[in-house]
């Protein structure tokens, strides 16, 4: 006697059970990194747009390059370095720069070459930062771009907009301590020749082997975006009083027993006098009295005491006074008291003939003062009296 088996129909957790499961595979199918999708695979959306990682799913990728002809343009992005940058700390997303890609395959570029691809976002720059855009239009890079130079410095050149990290404190909006140590590179790109200079000068060596933020890099005297030309009558004349900003800042000085006397002791004497006319009345027309930079030199800035190029070396002082007095004699330089203030150390016979004088005249002056006075009270008390002369 055969006996029948009868199949029991799935109970209906069972198959809600399979049914949760599979559907979970296809959500994690789905949900797989855009690095392990093929390339014609959709993006992820954000708002209809694709989102980082969708992008940095291939532009991670070492060796990723766009071609332009014969050249190669690296598109590696680290996400690291990315991750830290300021862009991606305050939101933006590459589309927001890459406004014509939203998707993959990406659409044909229309650049020729590599540069004519970075000058090609000059526009998306202005969207976020106006400010700065519009004061680059009046700096020395813009007229050189203006004039035909496609290599003049433009936005992308000084700031990578994949890795630049924050420039300012988000509250206090001054330049971070880390900016500075970065900035004299930054213009070592094109300005290779001034770096090397700079970076064995006085200011350049401490900033860049002493990491000491005290001393001027590249903008504290060139300007940011708006740099001007160095080679103009008015910049020259205005040199004295660029270099007075740090120099006779007393907070900064004290901490290396520097005068701050430096900008009165100029504009006090010949030179500094005729410099400061000029500079006030006329900026444009030159003057053949030096400035700071005709002494001191320009990124080749010494200190005063350095034996082979100090100034303080009267040797030295008398090769930088023949320049404009070519009859000078070593005994030149010595009727010059720099930059100091006379006193018992430092020329000592102008101090105590300052000192009698600032004794003898008010002495001879009140004398006369009190003989007049006395005078003119004696012929009062007299004509009260009635008594002639």
């Amino acid at each position: 006697m055969h006996h029948r088996i009868r199949l029991r129909p799935p109970h209906i957790w069972t198959v809600s059970l399979f049914l949760g499961f599979g559907l979970l595979v296809f959500a994690l199918a789905l949900s797989a990194s855009p690095a392990q999708a093929a390339p014609g695979s959709q993006p992820a959306h954000q708002e209809d747009k694709p989102n980082n990682d969708f992008c940095l799913a291939c532009h991670q990728e070492e060796g990723v390059t766009k071609k332009f002809g014969n050249e190669q343009l690296p598109v590696t992005i680290n996400p690291t370095e990315f991750g830290f940058s300021v862009h991606n700390e305050e939101g933006v997303s590459c589309v927001d720069c890459h406004t014509d890609i939203s998707d993959y395959p990406h659409p044909n570029v229309k650049a020729k070459n590599t540069r004519d691809f970075t000058l090609s976002f000059l526009e998306t720059c202005k969207e976020c930062h106006e400010e700065q855009y519009t004061k680059v239009q009046d700096s020395v890079h813009q007229i050189a771009f203006d004039d035909g130079n496609k290599n003049a410095a433009v936005c992308m050149d000084c700031h990578n907009p994949h890795t630049q990290t924050r420039l300012t404190g988000k509250t206090s909006g001054e330049l971070t301590l880390s900016a500075r140590l970065d900035i004299p590179a930054t213009c070592a790109q094109c300005h290779t020749e001034i770096y090397d200079t700079y970076k064995t000068s006085v200011h350049g060596n401490a900033l860049t082997e002493e990491n000491n933020t005290d001393v001027p890099t590249c903008i504290d005297c060139h300007g940011v975006h708006n740099i001007q030309s160095p080679s103009t009558v008015t910049f020259r004349n205005s040199t004295p009083f660029l270099c007075a900003k740090c120099h006779t800042d007393e907070s900064i000085m004290s901490k290396y027993g520097i005068s701050t006397n430096v900008l009165n002791s100029y504009v006090s004497d010949f030179h500094g006098t005729t410099v400061k006319l000029f500079e006030e009345q006329f900026p444009d027309q030159p003057t053949n009295k030096p400035v700071c930079t005709d002494c001191h030199g320009l990124h080749d800035i010494s200190r005063v005491d350095n034996p082979e190029t100090g100034i303080a070396m009267q040797e030295n002082l008398l090769v930088k006074c023949q320049r404009c007095h070519p009859d000078a004699t070593a005994n030149f330089p010595a009727a010059w008291m720099s930059h100091y203030e006379p006193s018992p150390e430092n020329y000592p016979i102008v101090y105590y003939v300052n000192l009698f004088y600032k004794f003898f005249i008010p002495t001879v002056l009140g004398g006369m003062i009190l003989f007049v006075l006395t005078d003119i009270y004696r012929r009062i008390v007299n004509r009260m009296k009635g008594v002639k002369h």
